[in-house]
């Protein structure tokens, strides 16, 4: 019989004839499968901070994800769930003293919507784009939180007075969920649904029409306010003109409202773009395309940068008799947020 003494912490010590590696193996050495089945239960539930590539939550309990794994045949309760988790960098949220937004009462059904529209189009080797506009800068030699590698320091102005800079950089995202990789087009002017179409277009252009020549429809999701909100008539009149002028039909499909941060690209492109400008001051758009260039992840993700030099209006109006004309088609299905942009005939 093996004999033990504790220590002056009162922890048990194992006796020197005692043998190694007892007790219960690890749930992931019996169900080694575990690890993959849970990122499949979490890839469409999952929010990002679009400023904090290392910070990710969930939706789903721990209770619900253990149920969810017990039914895909791998049982596990959730404490073992929270640490897996925990590795995987997701987080529980802290309360905000913060204005509470209301919630749609359409969200989930929304969610699951997109959730379907995505698996199909992939399926189906079809484009899935998800677009937004990441957070406006101020060009100059203003200072910006983060460190770099150097042998000098950097040195930038004690105050950042917008008076003393040279505009502000507008990087409109383009995210291929297929590819995994995304597109920055860089513009000094304004944040316009017509620069949202003609950034699509660009990225259509240069990587779509060659990774998928043969598909003449896309699937993209985008918030439901800004440049392309979901209740504006311009947004879908530009959309209009740039589907004739691919040829393409395009399928849009909004997030609901108060939930861009479940958007793809905020959490998978954004972080690591801003992880490569941390702590450099961008003087000019050139400074920023270059190091928006160098973000990159071990998983692949690839971010082509372009400058957009076109100057974009604010004020712009939808056609008079546009309403009558449109010829978008809405889904039976909250159509206000499912619709397709068809190109005319000939």
């Amino acid at each position: 019989m093996a004999f033990r003494s504790w220590n002056q912490k009162n922890r048990l010590i194992p006796s020197a004839n005692e043998k190694k590696g007892g007790g219960r193996k690890p749930l992931t050495q019996i169900f080694p499968e575990l690890a993959d089945r849970l990122l499949v239960i979490l890839k469409d539930h999952t929010a990002g901070d679009p400023m904090r590539q290392e910070v990710k939550w969930t939706n789903l309990s721990r209770r619900q994800i253990a149920q969810r794994l017990k039914e895909s045949g791998t049982p596990a309760n959730k404490n073992v769930v929270s640490k897996r988790l925990h590795k995987l960098g997701f987080r529980r949220r802290k309360p905000q003293k913060k204005r509470t937004m209301k919630q749609h009462k359409d969200r989930n059904a929304q969610f699951e919507n997109i959730a379907r529209l995505k698996q199909q189009y992939l399926e189906a080797g079809k484009p899935v784009l998800s677009i937004d506009t990441k957070k406006k800068e101020e060009l100059g030699n203003f200072y910006r939180e983060g460190v770099t590698d150097a042998t000098e320091p950097t040195i930038v102005n004690d105050h950042d007075f917008p008076s003393y800079g040279k505009g502000k950089l507008i990087p409109h995202g383009i995210y291929d969920l297929g590819k995994n990789e995304a597109s920055i087009h860089l513009n000094t002017s304004r944040d316009t649904s017509e620069l949202a179409c003609d950034s699509i277009e660009l990225w259509w252009k240069e990587k779509g029409r060659s990774d998928y020549p043969n598909e003449n429809e896309m699937l993209v999701f985008c918030d439901c306010g800004g440049s392309n909100a979901s209740r504006s008539y311009l947004f879908k009149e530009d959309l209009e003109s740039l589907a004739d002028r691919l040829k393409l039909k395009i399928r849009i499909a909004h997030l609901p409202s108060y939930c861009s941060k479940y958007n793809p690209i905020e959490h998978r492109v954004f972080p690591h773009v801003t992880r490569a400008c941390q702590g450099v001051p961008l003087e000019t758009v050139e400074v920023a395309k270059h190091y928006i260039e160098k973000a990159e992840t071990t998983k692949g993700l690839q971010v082509a940068v372009r400058i957009m030099d076109k100057v974009y209006k604010t004020g712009r109006k939808y056609a008079a008799d546009y309403k009558e004309k449109m010829t978008i088609r809405f889904d039976k299905f909250l159509p206000s947020w499912n619709y397709t942009a068809v190109p005319k005939a000939g």
